[in-house]
C-alpha cells in the first residue's frame, strides 16, 4: 500500500484484495476520494505509483494532474463524502460509443457522459501513470456524409463561445464542467449537452435560481395552454350544447357509436357479475393458473369498477394475464423499469432479486436464458419489445382492455416485454438523485443510444433468444431510427428481427408550425433553460397526478394534449379515455423538449438525422420523380391495373418496389443513414397525422435513398391519426393482426421451430386465416363484430380501382399482410417487363423501369 500527500491532494494505492473494503480516509486533511487499485467491477483501476520516493518532479505533476482531473469528473468534492456514498473520484472513462463517454466512480458506479476531450484527458493521464507506453485515444466511429456537405460522427472543433445561460463558455482546463466546452458534437441536430461538474455551492444556489424560476414560468406556460384548450373546447361545446337542444345525439356522428355503446353496456355487465362473484369465492392472486375454469385459458383476477390505477399488472389480470416490472440498469447508470407481461398458466411471477438490475455491462454480454422454469421446445414464445412515445409510458400498449396491442400479442402467443425510457414515472439513478442537474442532461439520443440497448439486452437475457421483434410508436420510434444511424450505435440492429414502427416519427408534420410551437423555436437555449429549467419539464403536470382526482386528470390530460397535438377521440373509446391519460405526461429532460422544440434542433431541421438544407434537396429531387410518375400514369390506361399486379405488388421484394429502380442509384444510396445491419423495416402510416410527416419517410425508402433497409411491409391507414394506431377501436384489425403476422413471418425459421406458432398463423402467408383462429376479448364479442363492421361515417374517401390502392381501403375491406422474405435475385423481376409490354404504354420498358400498380405512397399526382 502507498500513501502519498501534496498540496492537499492524497493518493491512495490499495492491493487488489483490500481494495474493495476502503473508500474514504480521514488524517486531518480534507477528506480526499481514494484511488482503488483494482476492484472486481472496476478495470483497469487507478494507476500504480510505484516507488515514492524516486518521484520525479515530472511525475509528481503528472500524478496531481491526475488527482485534479479525477476529482472534477467525479459526483462529489471530496469534503462530501461519507461513509455511505464512498469514494466518488473518476477511475477512468469508458466509451459506450465514440461520441458517447461515460465516468466510471472508484467505487464502481457510473456517470452520465461527460465530453469525449475530457474523458479522453483522464484516460490519456491514467496511461501515463500506468506507463503504458501509447496512451488510449477516443475510439473513432463512422462518418456519415450529408447531401449539403455536413460530416455526420466527425468529432467536429467547438466553438469559441456558445450561447448558455452565462452567454459565453470558459475552455480554460481548469475550468469546472458547467464552464467547458465539449469537444464533438454527432450532428447539427445535436447540439453539445450542457455538462456539470461536482456540487458546489454557487452551482447548488443556481440550481435553486433555476428551479424556483422555472416553476413559475413553466406553470404561466402550462396555464396558458389549459386556457388555450379550454379557448379551443367552448366551439365544441357550444356546438354540442345547441345539438341536444334540438334532441340530436351528437355521439352518433362518431365512428364506431353503436359499438360503443355495446361495449359500455358489455362492461357494466362484467362489473356486476364481478360483484356477485366476490360475494362466492375468488382465485388468489399467488394461485394463478391453479383452478382454471375448463376450457378457458385467460380467467381475469381483477374485475368490478375502474380505480383508475398506474398499474400495468392490475390492467393485465383484467383481462386473464399478468405482469411482472424488472429493473434495468443503463450503462451510464440509469435504472429504468422493463415490464414482462405473461400467461399465469405459463409462467409464474420471478422473485423480487431475479428481477433486479443485472449490471451496465450487459449489451456486451451474450444472450443466456435466465428463466426459472424455462418452457421446453415447441412452447417457448417469441420476444417482443415494446417501445413508447413521447411523454408516455409503457402503460400506452395496456389501457384499452384486450383491444390493448400488448395484451393481444401475449394472449396470441408472443412473450411480450414493455419497455420505458429514462426517468418515466419514477427518476432512479446509481448514483444522482433528482437535484442533480447532470441527471437530467441527456436527449433523444441518449435514450436510443443506451436504452434501447439495455433494453433489448435485458430482454434477450432473460429468454435466451438470439433476437426480438420490436414495435415502437412516435417517439420510440424515433430513438430507435436515431440509435441504427451508421455513426450511432448500428450493432443494435443486430438484435432485431423486426422493426415494427407505428406512427414513425422522423419527419415533422404540419403541426410543427403552429403558433405556440414557433414561440418555442424563437427562444435561445439560456432562456429556455431560465423558463423550463435544467431538470424535469414542467414536473408540476406529474406532481398534479397525486393530489387531483384520477378521473378529472385523465380528463385533462386528454383536453390539453388534444389542443397541442390536433388530434381527437373520434375512434376510441371514450368509455376508456380517462384511464389511457394515467400514464401521461411522465418525467422528462428539459434537454430532451429543447431537443423536440427549441430552435436549434428537430423543429428547426424538420428531421431527426438531416438538415433542413438535405431536407430542400430531397424535395427537388421529389419533384424530378413525381414528373416521371406522372408521365407514367399519362401514358397508361385503366384497364392496365389488373388483379394479377396487385397481387404482384404485395409478393414481391418490397426494397425493390420502386417505378425506375432507383435503389441501385449509387448517388442517392451514397448519402444513405442506414448500412447493411439495419433490421427489416414495417410501417404503420396514420393518414390523418398531422404531428409527423409519415409519408415522407416512405419516399425515402420508396427511391432509393436506403438501399440497405428491407421495407418488408408498409401501409397507410386513411383518416387515422397519431395515437389511433394504438388506441382505435380498429387497432386490432388494421395494425395489430398485421404486426402479428409480419413478426412470425420474419422470424429465423430456426429460432420459429422451438416457438409456439402465434394464433392467426398456423396457415401458410398466402392462405386467408379462419376467422375463428382469433384472440376472443374477456368479456365482449367485438372482435367479430370489429372484423366486419362498416363506420357510419368515414374520414377518408374511397380510392378507385384506377388507383389501384390495395393499402387504403373501403369500410368493410380486409387486407392481406404484405410480407418479404427474400432479398432480391437476378431475374426476379423479368416477368414485370413482360407485363409492362402487354399492359403498359406502347414503347416497351427496360429493366431499369419496373412497373408496378400502387404508388400511394407516392402520392400520385393524379389520383
Amino acid at each position: 500500500m502507498y500513501l502519498y500527500a501534496e498540496d492537499h491532494y492524497l493518493l491512495l494505492v490499495l492491493p487488489p484484495t483490500t481494495a474493495a473494503a476502503f473508500r474514504t480516509l480521514n488524517i486531518g486533511l480534507p477528506r480526499i476520494p481514494l484511488a482503488l487499485a483494482a476492484t472486481h467491477t472496476i478495470e483497469p483501476t487507478m494507476p500504480h505509483f510505484g516507488d515514492r520516493t524516486n518521484r520525479s518532479d515530472g511525475t509528481r505533476e503528472k500524478e496531481k494532474e491526475f488527482a485534479e482531473q479525477a476529482e472534477k469528473l467525479g459526483r462529489l468534492k471530496p469534503h462530501q463524502e461519507n461513509d455511505e456514498t464512498g469514494s466518488t473520484a473518476a477511475v477512468e472513462a469508458k466509451f459506450i460509443t465514440p461520441l458517447d463517454p461515460v465516468v466510471v466512480t472508484a467505487n464502481g458506479k457510473r456517470l452520465p457522459a461527460v465530453p469525449v476531450e475530457e474523458a479522453a484527458k483522464l484516460n490519456r493521464l491514467k496511461d501515463g501513470l500506468d506507463g503504458v507506453e501509447t496512451p488510449r485515444s477516443p475510439p473513432r466511429g463512422a462518418v456519415r456524409e450529408g447531401r449539403d456537405g455536413t460530416a455526420y460522427g466527425a468529432r467536429l472543433g467547438s466553438p469559441r463561445t456558445r450561447n448558455l445561460s452565462n452567454g459565453s463558455q470558459n475552455e480554460s482546463p481548469h475550468a469546472s464542467l458547467s464552464e467547458s466546452v465539449p469537444a464533438s458534437r454527432t450532428n447539427p441536430l445535436f447540439p453539445p449537452l450542457p455538462m456539470y461538474g461536482p456540487p458546489t455551492i454557487l452551482r447548488t444556489a443556481q440550481c435553486i435560481f433555476l428551479r424556483a424560476t422555472s416553476s413559475v414560468l413553466s406553470l404561466c406556460f402550462l396555464l396558458a395552454i389549459v386556457a388555450g384548450a379550454i379557448a379551443d373546447g367552448i366551439p365544441r361545446i357550444a356546438t354540442h350544447i345547441r345539438r341536444r337542444a334540438m334532441l340530436q345525439n351528437p355521439g352518433k356522428r362518431r365512428p364506431f357509436y353503436q359499438e360503443e355503446k355495446q361495449r359500455a353496456q358489455e362492461r357494466k355487465a362484467a362489473k356486476q357479475a364481478w360483484k356477485r362473484q366476490q360475494r362466492g369465492t375468488r382465485t388468489p392472486l399467488n394461485e394463478k393458473g391453479t383452478g382454471v375454469a375448463e376450457g378457458q385459458e385467460f380467467v381475469p383476477t381483477e374485475g368490478g369498477a375502474d380505480p383508475l390505477v398506474v398499474d400495468i399488472s392490475y390492467y393485465a389480470r383484467r383481462v386473464g394475464l399478468d405482469a411482472e416490472a424488472f429493473d434495468v440498469e443503463t450503462e451510464d447508470g440509469f435504472v429504468i423499469e422493463l415490464v414482462h407481461v405473461f400467461n399465469p398458466r405459463d409462467h409464474r411471477r420471478l422473485p423480487r432479486d431475479h428481477r433486479k438490475a443485472d449490471g451496465a455491462d450487459l449489451f456486451e454480454n451474450a444472450p443466456t436464458n435466465h428463466e426459472l422454469h424455462p418452457l421446453p421446445d415447441g412452447q417457448k414464445k417469441y420476444p417482443v419489445l415494446m417501445m413508447h412515445g413521447l411523454l408516455q409510458s409503457a402503460g400506452a400498449y395496456c389501457c384499452t382492455d384486450d383491444d390493448s396491442l400488448a395484451f393481444y400479442l401475449a394472449k396470441s402467443g408472443y412473450d411480450v416485454w414493455l419497455g420505458n425510457n429514462r426517468c418515466g414515472l419514477h427518476p432512479r439513478h446509481t448514483q444522482l438523485h433528482y437535484e442533480d442537474p447532470r441527471m437530467w442532461a441527456w436527449n433523444i439520443r441518449q435514450m436510443g443510444v443506451m436504452d434501447l440497448a439495455a433494453l433489448i439486452s435485458r430482454v434477450l437475457a432473460e429468454t435466451g433468444f438470439p433476437k426480438l421483434a420490436l414495435i415502437a410508436h412516435s417517439q420510440g420510434t424515433t430513438q430507435t431510427f436515431v440509435a441504427l444511424a451508421k455513426e450511432q450505435r448500428p450493432e443494435i440492429g443486430e438484435k432485431i428481427s423486426v422493426f415494427c414502427a407505428l406512427a414513425p416519427a422522423a419527419y415533422a408534420g404540419p403541426l410543427i408550425g403552429k403558433m405556440y410551437f414557433k414561440v418555442m423555436q424563437l427562444i435561445g437555449p439560456g432562456l429556455f433553460r431560465l423558463v423550463f429549467g435544467i431538470h424535469a419539464f414542467i414536473p408540476l403536470m406529474m406532481k398534479a397526478h397525486h393530489f387531483l382526482p384520477s378521473a378529472f386528470y385523465g380528463w385533462m390530460g386528454y383536453h390539453v394534449f388534444s389542443f397541442l397535438f390536433s388530434w381527437s377521440d373520434q375512434r376510441w373509446d371514450r368509455g376508456l379515455r380517462n384511464r389511457m391519460f394515467q400514464w401521461a405526461p411522465t418525467y422528462v429532460s428539459a434537454e430532451s423538449m429543447r431537443w423536440w422544440l427549441g430552435r436549434e434542433c428537430f423543429a428547426k431541421q424538420k428531421c431527426i438525422l438531416a438538415t433542413r438544407e438535405e431536407g430542400r434537396l430531397e424535395d427537388l429531387e421529389d419533384e424530378e420523380d413525381d414528373e416521371v410518375i406522372r408521365k407514367f400514369y399519362v401514358d397508361r390506361e385503366p384497364k392496365a391495373v389488373t388483379p394479377r399486379m396487385k397481387l404482384q405488388r404485395n409478393i414481391t421484394t418490397f426494397h425493390c418496389q420502386t417505378l425506375t429502380h432507383q435503389h441501385h442509384d449509387q448517388t442517392r444510396g451514397k448519402y444513405a443513414w442506414y448500412d447493411s445491419r439495419f433490421p427489416p423495416l414495417a410501417l404503420w402510416v396514420a393518414g390523418a397525422d398531422n404531428l409527423v410527416d409519415g409519408r415522407r419517410l416512405l419516399r425515402r425508402f420508396d427511391r432509393g435513398r436506403e438501399p440497405h433497409v428491407r421495407v418488408v411491409h408498409k401501409k397507410i391507414i386513411e383518416g387515422y391519426e397519431h395515437l389511433d394506431v394504438i388506441w382505435a377501436m380498429d387497432s386490432i384489425e388494421k395494425v395489430g393482426k398485421e404486426v402479428r403476422e409480419v413478426i412470425w413471418r420474419t422470424a429465423d425459421h430456426e429460432v420459429a421451430r422451438v416457438c409456439r406458432t402465434p394464433v392467426g398463423c398456423l396457415k401458410g402467408l398466402e392462405e386467408k386465416p379462419d376467422v375463428g383462429d382469433e384472440v376472443p376479448m374477456m368479456h365482449s364479442g367485438g372482435r367479430l363484430r370489429m372484423a366486419s363492421i362498416s363506420e357510419s361515417r368515414p374520414k377518408f374517401e374511397d380510392i378507385g380501382e384506377e388507383n389501384g390502392s390495395e393499402e387504403v381501403l373501403r369500410p368493410g375491406h380486409s387486407l392481406k399482410t404484405s410480407i418479404d422474405r427474400s432479398a432480391e435475385t437476378e431475374g426476379e423481376h423479368d416477368h414485370l417487363v413482360g407485363e409492362a409490354r402487354e399492359f403498359g404504354p406502347n414503347r416497351p420498358r427496360g429493366d431499369s423501369e419496373a412497373v408496378f400498380d400502387d404508388v400511394q405512397e407516392k402520392e400520385n399526382p393524379l389520383g
